[in-house]
């Protein structure tokens, strides 16, 4: 390993130590914003140290092993002949390990986020995708140990989902659900369907992470128009009785949310509130992302909706990411939720796009 990614190391095995300290003085505790935040950093620093430390070791190893297979003693020459290969190879994987997380971090990987499916082309057959779309990631978060909360939803005339926006509150809720932003398409037989053709719909994904209050953007309350509503479809009496749902829009951008899923209009407008300062991020995110274009394509892509990231083919029971040309004949199991199956291979490809711009940066 190159003596400056040491030194990285190094420097990075007293930061742990110093925000060990940090994390147990009574002002940071106090300010609790800054005290998960410094936690967080700790867990993810603690797995680096550890990990650094048994590399040392392992390497350490090694070269105790060399130099018995250079010495006169033939008993320890057969013993570091025989344990030379397996201790190289760990030393080997846990150099790896260490690239890996040594990676640029985003901090938002670790927020929760808002997970937002809309019903493409299709009709009624795209509404009804997106609703077992709902179903798949409903099931996928609860295998995270994450907490899903419908913020609005919005139904379709012969079942499924126009429209649905959801909360996803979980450690790494964003870095993993990023990846699901854009075009996924459907091919079966629709239930409506009466001469048995295989017809081709579509929904929409967008993921946003949730904004920290002090790094929300400033909002003029000018900018506002809010309106209130009787709320739609089921809900009990109190929900159907009162104008409890809120529509907020931001009038500069045209952006709008609703949230009728809460019984009071307070808490409703602070999820809407909520929604639209993660979209209004996105947004700022995405015009520094066009000015500061790099010339590498990312398989993450631009993320827009427009992107078409994924197929099922239903008849087949196939699935097919194309941004990284992986096809799966596990349509079943995706569809109950397991969506590791995918979403592994595609942040390791990520990752190793990552080591790759790393290692050219660097010159390794």
């Amino acid at each position: 390993m190159q003596e400056s990614i040491l030194r990285k190391l190094d420097a990075l095995v007293e930061r742990h130590q110093e925000v060990e300290q940090l994390i147990a003085q009574p002002e940071v505790i106090a300010d609790q914003e800054k005290f998960r935040e410094l936690n967080r950093e700790y867990a993810r620093l603690g797995h680096l140290v550890e990990v650094y430390g048994e590399y040392r070791t392992a390497s350490s190893d090694v070269e105790e092993m060399e130099q018995m297979l250079n010495g006169d003693d033939p008993d320890l020459r057969a013993m570091a002949e025989e344990e030379i290969e397996e201790t190289r190879e760990k030393a080997s994987k846990l150099e790896y390990e260490l690239q890996l997380l040594l990676l640029p971090h985003d901090e938002r990987d670790d927020c929760n986020c808002f997970l937002e499916i809309r019903a493409g082309t299709g009709g009624d057959e795209a509404a009804l995708f997106a609703g077992e779309m709902f179903r798949m990631y409903t099931r996928y978060c609860e295998s995270k140990g994450w907490q899903l909360e419908v913020v609005s939803q919005s139904e379709g005339e012969v079942g499924g989902l126009r429209e649905v926006i959801a909360k996803l509150s979980g450690e790494g809720a964003y870095g993993y659900m990023k990846f699901e932003s854009g075009g996924h398409r459907v091919q079966r037989v629709p239930v409506t369907e009466t001469q048995g053709r295989v017809h081709t719909s579509a929904c929409t994904v967008m993921v946003l992470p949730e904004i920290p209050p002090s790094k929300a953007p400033e909002i003029n309350p000018a900018d506002l128009r809010i309106d209130t509503f009787r709320a739609s479809g089921a809900g009990g009496q109190h929900i159907n009785k009162t104008d409890s749902a809120i529509r907020i829009t931001h009038l500069p951008t045209g952006i709008v949310v609703e949230c009728q899923d809460e019984r009071s209009q307070h808490r409703n407008r602070e999820r809407a509130m909520e929604v639209l300062l993660s979209r209004l991020a996105k947004l700022e995110e995405d015009k520094r992302a066009a000015q500061e274009a790099e010339a590498r394509h990312s398989i993450l892509s631009s993320g827009a909706r427009s992107d078409r990231i994924r197929t099922y083919n239903f008849p087949q029971s196939r699935v097919t990411d194309h941004r990284i040309n992986l096809t799966l004949y596990r349509l079943n199991e995706v569809m109950e939720g397991d969506l590791d199956l995918i979403l592994k291979p595609v942040i390791e490809e990520y990752q190793a796009e990552q080591l790759a711009a790393m290692a050219g940066q660097n010159g390794l």
